[in-house]
């Protein structure tokens, strides 16, 4: 094949393309993770959102759980046996369909992300800000925790967590500054791994920001 017809060819798979250019693709779906099926043997990205990686440890009530695992297993159970509608939109970089899918005329997309199973993906849309917005001051899914985004995630990012030597579901750092100021430190915040906890000095654990709260201690900005 000549290379100029090579080269336009590549142009052609890994370009963008208006939706309306696109056909819908509609089957039967299998989940390969939060936020990746595949129906007829082609795979297509949800478009607009992010879920964690497949390995991804979340913190949540208390405990480490694999939320990865979590949002391809929540995804799969929405599905079901329902036939998945897929409207793309768009390639991403390695020319794989992203699209919003739908299966009983429910945006999957906006439920993953509604259900604090996945993030809005920002970097690439702004579609799905609200529903994440709302699962945030919900508390749903990864919301009632700690997580690293799964962006910072696939850069190598991960979460230090440390417990109370008295109960592991006590992972919240109580410090007291040296002007007396009374600060919590929860995982993934900036000073959580240094901050040490010296119980002799009135600092301690806590095991849920509202007790930390309750008990008169203030959030860390960073």
């Amino acid at each position: 094949m000549p290379y100029a017809l090579i080269f336009f060819s590549l142009l052609l798979a890994f370009a963008p393309f208006p939706a309306s250019a696109a056909e819908p693709i509609i089957g039967q779906a299998s989940v390969i993770d939060g936020n990746t099926i595949e129906i007829d043997g082609q795979r297509v990205g949800l478009y607009g959102i992010d879920a964690p990686e497949g390995d991804q440890a979340c913190f949540v009530d208390g405990r480490q759980v694999r939320c990865g695992e979590q949002a391809a297993l929540a995804l799969s159970g929405r599905i079901g046996q329902q036939a998945v509608t897929c409207e793309p939109r768009d390639r991403d970089q390695y020319g794989q369909v992203v699209a919003v899918c739908s299966a009983g005329g429910e945006d999957l997309n906006g439920w993953m992300v509604g259900q604090g199973l996945a993030l809005a993906y920002r970097r690439f849309s702004t579609d799905y800000v609200r529903q994440e917005r709302k699962a945030a001051k919900g508390k749903a899914g990864i919301w009632r925790g700690y997580f690293v985004k799964p962006w910072d995630w696939r850069r190598g990012k991960r979460m230090t967590v440390h417990h109370s030597p008295d109960n592991p579901d006590c992972t919240i750092k109580g410090n007291i500054t040296q002007t007396g100021r009374r600060v919590y430190h929860v995982p993934g915040g900036q000073y959580y791994g240094p901050a040490i906890i010296e119980p002799s000095e009135g600092e301690r654990w806590f095991c849920s920001e509202d007790e930390a709260r309750a008990a008169g201690w203030r959030k860390s900005v960073r």
